[in-house]
């Protein structure tokens, strides 16, 4: 039996190692068949992604419903063996998208308006802030002669290839353009068609989560030994907490952020105050960096339409971000990561680099759940060692007997 066992290991271990080898060939080297076959797998799959982030968001709203009103019937089902009360659950759904579409219709009914308004006075004032931009360079090269010699040669130079570029790149590449942008709308109409199935699988999968838990946990009992069974739950329950904790609440946080900003903006009377909350809201997803990405931009438009008013708003983001880094942030976020300031930079660094503003956001709690493996893993291995686990131990500049000590 032990030889039969052995030699279904060894032959599923030499298939996945030809496997592999293949695909790394075709890859590098061959017609890339996978690669268009994964992309065919993604692209019909991404409904089922967004319908499990969904369902992943909105869970625990889900579950505040039933703990709130139907307690007595979800114990109830709970010792009847079955997986879920199921008229609590319809109700609780009913409850959370209603709250979900009625959140969706105030802010867009008194959102969208004062943001069409917004957008349409910027494009109104373009000439004129083309004039006061030109007004600023203008003023900035009389006063400067040697800063408008240097601009005229620049552009002396610089003519003739400008002028080869238009001609030769920019004009083929009009009719290219004008498929791209109506690729553009085509991909929008798929993205809004995807989304809405993501929310049909989204609501299948919230009615039925225990049951879908209960298939995965009865194949990882299936498939991984029973002894390795514990630390992989365990792991994915450390995945959960990072991902869930960091996820809902910065996106719980940048809301905030978002309504603080259009209130205190409209109290201030600062300048195209939808656009500017949309954008101080947006970008503050993103850690560390997101602050700056939202106020560079909003303080220019500002200060385009009034200098003041951009002195206020200047004061105000700076204040904010103060309350949001060391008030609002930590109550709602806490110590989610575990990461230092230092590893936050580098994980938003390498994921903005391999996924633009997606590996921006994301890239900080994967990032996490790998530090978090590997400090595991070195905890480990030191208590296997006998050695200490406090990272204080290893300094350069504690001598040798005291670190053993």
């Amino acid at each position: 039996m032990k030889h039969k066992l052995f030699d279904w290991q060894a032959g599923i271990t030499v298939f996945a190692t030809v496997a592999a080898i293949l695909l790394f060939y075709d890859t590098l080297f061959g017609s890339r068949a996978a690669v268009s076959f994964f992309r065919i797998l993604s692209g019909a799959m991404q409904p089922i992604f967004y319908g499990a982030l969904i369902a992943y968001l909105l869970a625990p709203t889900v579950n505040f419903w039933e703990e709130a009103f139907f307690h007595r019937s979800v114990d109830r089902a709970r010792a009847e063996g079955r997986m879920c009360a199921p008229i609590p659950r319809a109700v609780s759904l009913l409850l959370t998208w209603a709250m979900i579409c009625a959140a969706a219709w105030l802010l867009l009914s008194f959102l969208l308006p004062e943001l069409y308004k917004s957008i349409f006075q910027l494009f109104s004032n373009l000439e004129n802030y083309y004039n006061i931009i030109s007004g600023w360079i203008a003023h900035l090269l009389e006063q400067n002669p040697a800063v408008e010699a240097w601009v005229a040669t620049q552009m002396n130079t610089y003519y003739k290839e400008m002028t080869n570029w238009l001609t030769k790149e920019v004009l083929p590449q009009a009719q290219m353009l004008m498929t791209a942008v109506s690729g553009g709308i085509f991909q929008a109409v798929g993205f809004v068609s995807d989304l809405v199935v993501g929310v049909i699988v989204s609501v299948y999968l919230l009615s039925t989560k225990e049951r879908c838990a209960a298939h995965a946990r009865k194949l990882v009992y299936g498939f991984v030994p029973l002894e390795k069974t514990y630390w992989l739950f365990r792991g994915i329950h450390k995945v959960d907490r990072i991902f869930s904790g960091f996820v809902r609440g910065k996106l719980l946080d940048s809301l905030i952020i978002g309504v603080i900003c259009f209130f205190v903006c409209r109290f201030l009377q600062i300048p195209y105050t939808p656009l500017v909350s949309v954008i101080v809201g947006v970008t503050n997803i993103i850690p560390f960096f997101g602050p700056f990405l939202g106020a560079v931009p909003s303080i220019f438009l500002i200060l385009l339409a009034n200098p003041i008013r951009a002195v206020y708003f200047l004061i105000f983001i700076i204040i904010l971000q103060q309350v949001d880094g060391n008030v609002i942030g930590p109550k709602i976020l806490g110590d989610k990561t575990g990461l230092s300031s230092l590893w936050v930079i580098i994980a938003i660094l390498v994921g903005g680099s391999f996924f633009g503003l997606p590996g921006m956001f994301f890239g900080v709690p994967v990032f996490a759940c790998l530090y978090a493996f590997v400090s595991f893993l070195t905890r480990t291995r030191l208590r296997e060692r006998g050695m200490p686990e406090n990272t204080a131990a290893y300094r350069t500049d504690v001598p040798q007997q005291e670190r053993e000590e």
